[in-house]
């Protein structure tokens, strides 16, 4: 099942136009504050009426303005997750989970309600009150809430923005998972790029509402044009599997054949994951380097180089394990003799790897 769009709608200072095919999976909408992201899955959603165009999902029109049609939101099928939860105070998290139950058009099994709770870890929530839930607990509560009304489509609009940084990490995984395990068309609003290197299948840029169609999320990763906060945030990711975890807390990836280590991380030996790399934790070097403290050495060659107007310049390099991105200075790269073809080393310190940054 697809997600189509292709619409238009004036809105205070821009006009929101999107024109794009979302599969199975999570397509993050993402783009600066103000940039459309929270009108087009309002559109979506049907809680806003587009000017122009249309939307489908899975052969279903959920608005056409050339027939007229336009489906309230309650009639098409889609779980929408705010940033809060927006759980009923006065019940328990079973009530509130069984009011989404009853939103269904066919109501789950209890079997389906159950491997629900489970897929969300909240089975020992069910008798608690919002009140004493913390807010990734709440946040899981309220996806499983919009899971339980049998959604053909999931809508997420920025659901960790309002949480701190451990209540993320705790809750990215059940993302994850709910991507991997459930075959549905996930809109997925952020401006994080730890959220979109570790969720993203597919990537919609926003920027004064203009989208874009599809892009690979490693290509928006690389982009200092279309990632918040410019050169600074640039980065790539890399794809590895866990091979071990060592008794002095670093666990061992390997990407494309090459070692990786990074802080121990909880997957198993085997598990795949997502690493992403900032470019600024990225050292240079044209011989490879010894008597370093960095565990981290990448054999390279130098694909591109872009520089601006300050003292900064962006090398991309592609490496057994994938393709990377290193932030330097100009003067720097004169000095090493960068250029395209070159070969050289990158250099990532272990500890610079965030575990937000690294997912399933």
């Amino acid at each position: 099942m697809s997600l189509k769009v292709d619409i238009g709608k004036a809105l205070h200072g821009f006009t929101l136009n999107a024109r794009f095919e979302a599969p199975a999976g999570i397509t993050v909408l993402f783009g600066p504050s103000g940039s459309g992201k929270t009108t087009l899955i309002n559109a979506v959603a049907g809680l806003i009426t587009p000017d122009r165009g249309h939307i489908g999902l899975g052969g279903r029109v959920l608005y056409d303005a050339k027939s007229g049609e336009n489906l309230p939101a309650h009639k098409r099928g889609v779980g929408y997750v705010f940033q809060d939860a927006r759980l009923f105070p006065h019940l328990s998290v079973e009530a509130n989970l069984n009011y989404g139950r009853k939103l269904a058009p066919t109501p789950p099994s209890d079997a389906e309600f159950d491997r629900i709770v489970t897929l969300l870890g909240i089975g020992a929530l069910l008798a608690r009150r919002p009140a004493k839930l913390s807010g990734g607990e709440a946040q899981r509560v309220a996806l499983g809430r919009a899971l339980l009304s049998g959604p053909k489509m999931l809508l997420a609009d920025e659901p960790l923005a309002a949480l701190d940084g451990a209540r993320k990490s705790e809750l990215l995984p059940y993302f994850e998972r709910l991507r991997d395990e459930r075959a549905l068309p996930i809109l997925y609003v952020t401006h994080s790029v730890s959220e979109l290197g570790r969720l993203a299948d597919h990537v919609v840029t926003l920027e004064t509402g203009q989208a874009s169609s599809l892009c690979r999320p490693e290509d928006v990763l690389a982009d200092p044009k279309l990632v918040q906060g410019g050169v600074r945030a640039v980065g790539a990711m890399i794809e590895a599997v866990v091979v071990a975890h060592h008794a002095d807390g670093l666990s061992e990836l390997v990407a494309g054949g090459v070692p990786l280590f990074l802080p121990k991380v909880p997957q198993e030996i085997g598990a795949r994951l997502r690493v992403r790399i900032a470019a600024s934790d990225v050292i240079l070097a044209r011989r490879k380097p010894e008597g370093l403290s960095a565990l981290n050495i990448l054999q390279a060659t130098v694909t591109g180089l872009r520089s601006g107007d300050g003292p900064g310049a962006l090398v991309a390099l592609h490496t057994a394990a994938g393709k990377i991105q290193a932030r330097i200075t100009r003067r720097s790269a004169k000095a090493l003799g960068l250029d395209v073809g070159v070969a050289a080393y990158a250099i990532v310190k272990t500890v610079s790897i965030a575990q937000e940054d690294v997912g399933g």
